[in-house]
């Protein structure tokens, strides 16, 4: 991508006890606090009917807070409209004229906006050079790709230099592989202007690659915020640690806790692991499947009941009395057989402690 003169006015965004209700007890959001610092990419995650695309909603003002306050820097942007808020969202479905070329498109929202039309035509060519499309002014949205349909939506948001970029889940409509490509050239786009963006996503790996942050909602409300890594590494509980990434989830019975150290339990398996404040008794722990060691001579006894090798790994599923667990390995060349009785142990690292919530 080459250099533009489009400049950027990222502002921080900041909900303060945020509701939305429709109707008269239908809860979509309710009282959250967040806060989206300039110049970062927050990803907003979570399943269906969870909350993210109303929250997003609210700070574009296509639907307005129940209660709390919704500041854009250091204006209050509660009550206003849309138009008065410096926003610009892409939506999933890309929004493209069909019978405009790429320029026109692009240059819809300047022209909207009261540029004369040689400065939005300026500006719309150094968007478009800016997302990869330079030399594609001329042609239709139908002689696009997908692809390259949405780096058109991202274009024509980005030229109206918003104090605020929202996507909405802006890469569902692409193959896996175009997924990737788009995913890497918003995150450069937007780290190279420093913009503002809130990301909302139901694909937990996108929003991996993607996020300075990411909110994980659930039922409607914020069940944990963190950087990819946090999310990741150190889950708040089990619903955060399923839903980022893949996890095991065992029950475990804590023996004992020495400093910040505890000792766990599994059918006389004994691991160490940090304690994060919990005491002993029952407990959960959540292990990646990565994090699985299989066959060393201690551990947990469990046989293998399915193996499948997708190329660069084998994947396993373990049962024992533990239940199921789903496992990688590395080793592609010497796969174990359905049926072998193996030990599982966890890796050093990657094991989380959670408080047991049965």
């Amino acid at each position: 991508m080459t250099g533009t003169t489009l400049g950027s006015k990222a502002a921080p965004v900041r909900f303060d006890g945020v509701s939305k209700v429709f109707g008269k007890d239908v809860v979509a959001v309710d009282s959250i606090d967040l806060q989206v610092d300039a110049g970062k990419l927050v990803t907003l995650l979570g399943p269906s009917g969870c909350g993210k695309t109303t929250t997003l909603r609210m700070i574009a003002g296509l639907e307005m807070a129940s209660s709390g306050r919704i500041l854009i820097g250091d204006r209050d942007v509660t009550r206003l409209p849309a138009t008065d808020r410096d926003v610009s969202m892409v939506f999933q479905s890309y929004a493209l004229f069909p019978h405009m070329s790429v320029l026109e498109n692009v240059m819809y929202g300047l022209t909207f906006s009261g540029f004369v039309k040689e400065e939005a035509r300026n500006r719309a060519m150094q968007g478009l050079d800016l997302v990869g499309l330079k030399g594609f002014d001329t042609r239709l949205p139908s002689e696009l790709s997908g692809g390259q349909q949405q780096r058109v939506a991202v274009a024509r948001a980005l030229v109206l230099e918003p104090q605020v970029l929202l996507f909405d889940e802006p890469l569902s409509n692409l193959d896996a592989k175009l997924r990737r490509q788009v995913r890497e050239d918003i995150r450069a786009i937007q780290q190279d202007l420093g913009l503002t963006v809130v990301y909302v996503t139901h694909d937990q790996e996108e929003a991996l690659a993607v996020s300075d942050e990411i909110v994980v909602m659930r039922n409607a409300a914020i069940a944990q915020i963190g950087t990819p890594r946090q999310l990741y590494d150190a889950p708040n509980d089990r619903f955060v640690a399923d839903f980022i990434g893949e996890a095991n989830l065992l029950h475990c019975e804590i023996v004992s806790v020495e400093g910040d150290e505890a000792t766990i339990d599994i059918e006389g398996y004994r691991h160490r692991l940090p304690a994060r404040g919990l005491p002993p008794g029952p407990a959960t722990i959540a292990v990646r499947p990565s994090r699985l060691v299989i066959g060393r001579d201690e551990g947990v006894p469990a046989t293998v009941a399915k193996a499948t090798y997708v190329g660069v790994r084998m994947e396993y599923t373990l049962t024992g009395g533990f239940g199921q667990v789903f496992a990688v390995h590395d080793d592609v060349d010497t796969p174990l057989e359905p049926g072998t009785e193996v030990h599982m142990g966890f890796a050093t690292r990657g094991p989380v402690l959670l408080p047991d919530e049965d």
